[in-house]
């Protein structure tokens, strides 16, 4: 029976050869004994004499199979190089399709290869490299890892392209990997101990302690992710324990010191306002409204009644309610989500951040402001303190629907004959739903009464995007978008 000594080093690439070799004979995988060995492969194992006169058979395997074969062959598994074995002869021959989980031996391998790339994802995120005296023009690091599958070989190349211009050392109990003058190199360990500490160490600690956040702490999620077992070779690992003892402590002590209320200027700004307007009458209507208690018959009037609105809680933490803003003759109206931290300051719609990008673009895209309605689906600004910034925070379903009632009016009073819905919450107040707003982005749709209305985003959208290349491109199809609104009602008139 043909047995196969594998080396240490380069294990993966030693099997790979004599599966192969193996494998074209025609030898059956009950009749091979696969093993590692202490030193250098035996791979002279001899084959049965009736298969040496069998002509040589071609071996083919789909491309990701032969990836997911030799990562799982970095498991620690002992039977992992029979089980693969066995499985190349099984496709080789048909006799199995690649990627049936079904089938319990591929199930295994391919269980294996997750768990492989898992520990190979734990070595590049927890190797904590100890700066070393160095007498060339690179500077010298080294590091002790003890990793639970050997995986030293296929984790190497990543620091070897993120680390390519210094000389380094990782050191585990069974391999040494060396990385000098940018040539990589793989040898057995024969002294096992980690590196001493360096005066960065510290440093790293107290960083690491500074931006623990014991409010956001969740231990079990924690411990998923930076298992137990690699603490005792992070420096900070040290601090944890005592982190989480003291986190509720600490989260107790900034909870107290967050702000509960507005900055001062918000108080001053509803000071001025109130002693220049009128008092309303107890029906919530402005003086001068006989009936009392019927609907506003203005946009003045329906402003001065939405500023007296209990209508949901958001009053009573905004500076003011920020009505929209046009004539009714306006022939579109534009609704946007709600006031940010600058309308809610100005009294006025879209003179923040995203208004901008809005005037930028509706220009750009040829619209009239001055026949334009502006507007949002919720008239009182909704956020949550942080620090000296209030932050904004989504309308919930009831707030959108208590303050649908002024967004009715005004489409009443106004009578536009296209709505431009920009946003999920300024759709959902006018449709029922804002669910699928990229989908919709684009659409034409009817409301109850027969307006069309059509559908984009917001522009808060395209200032919360990550990189500049994509801001660039969506601001490009919000304009489009709006150029888009702007020939429908030319077609509408």
């Amino acid at each position: 029976m043909p047995e196969v000594v594998l080396p240490r080093l380069g294990t993966v690439a030693a099997w790979r050869a004599e599966a192969r070799r193996l494998a074209q004979a025609g030898v059956a995988a009950e009749s091979v004994v696969w093993r590692m060995g202490d030193g250098e492969a035996d791979l002279l194992a001899s084959l049965p004499a009736e298969t040496t006169a069998t002509p040589m058979r071609e071996i083919r395997l789909p491309r990701e199979a032969v990836a997911s074969f030799e990562t799982a062959l970095c498991h620690a598994d002992p039977e992992r190089f029979a089980r693969a074995y066995g499985l190349l002869l099984r496709l080789a021959e048909g006799s199995l399709r690649w990627g049936d989980r079904s089938d319990a031996a591929l199930g295994r391998l391919l269980a294996q290869e997750k768990t492989v790339r898992r520990e190979i994802h734990k070595m590049h995120a927890f190797v904590r490299f100890r700066e070393l005296p160095s007498e060339g023009p690179r500077r010298a690091f080294a590091a002790w890892f003890e990793p639970d599958h050997p995986v030293e070989e296929a984790a190497a190349p990543f620091f070897a392209r993120r680390f390519g211009d210094m000389d380094w050392a990782i050191v585990t109990p069974e391999i040494t990997t060396r990385f000098a003058d940018g040539s990589l190199d793989f040898a057995l360990t024969e002294g096992r101990a980690a590196p001493p500490e360096d005066g960065t160490e510290e440093l790293w600690r107290t960083y690491y302690a500074s931006i623990f956040n014991p409010a956001r702490l969740m231990v079990k999620a924690m411990q998923s992710e930076m298992p137990k077992r690699y603490w005792k070779n992070l420096p900070e690992a040290s601090l944890i324990p005592g982190l989480i003892r003291g986190a509720e402590g600490r989260a107790a002590e900034m909870q107290a010191a967050a702000p509960t209320e507005p900055p001062a200027r918000t108080a001053a700004i509803a000071r001025q306002r109130r002693a220049v307007s009128p008092p309303p009458t107890a029906g919530g209507v402005v003086p001068g409204n006989e009936a009392g208690n019927r609907p506003p018959a203005s946009l003045p009037e329906a402003k001065a009644a939405a500023d007296e609105c209990r209508r949901c809680p958001l009053w009573s933490n905004a500076t003011q309610v920020v009505f929209g803003e046009g004539t009714t003759a306006a022939r579109m109206m534009v609704v946007g989500e709600q006031p940010g931290d600058r309308e809610d300051l100005a009294g006025r719609p879209f003179v923040g951040p995203a208004g901008q990008v809005f005037d930028e673009e509706a220009e750009a895209a040829g619209l009239d402001r001055s026949m334009v309605y502006v507007t949002n689906a919720v008239k009182h600004f909704k956020f949550t303190p942080r620090g000296k910034r209030r932050i904004h925070q989504k309308p919930d379903a009831g707030e959108v629907t208590a303050c649908r009632w002024w967004l009715d009016l005004e489409r009443d009073l106004v009578r536009p004959k296209l709505i431009v819905a920009m946003g999920a919450t300024a759709l959902a107040s006018l449709t029922g739903t804002g669910a699928g707003i990229l989908k919709r982005r684009g659409s034409v749709e009817r409301l109850d009464d027969g307006t069309p209305l059509f559908v984009t985003v917001h522009p808060s959208y395209i200032l919360r995007l990550p990189d500049e290349a994509s801001r660039v491109e969506e601001r490009s199809r919000f304009r489009a978008d709006l150029k888009a609104a702007r020939e429908l009602l030319e077609e509408l008139e």
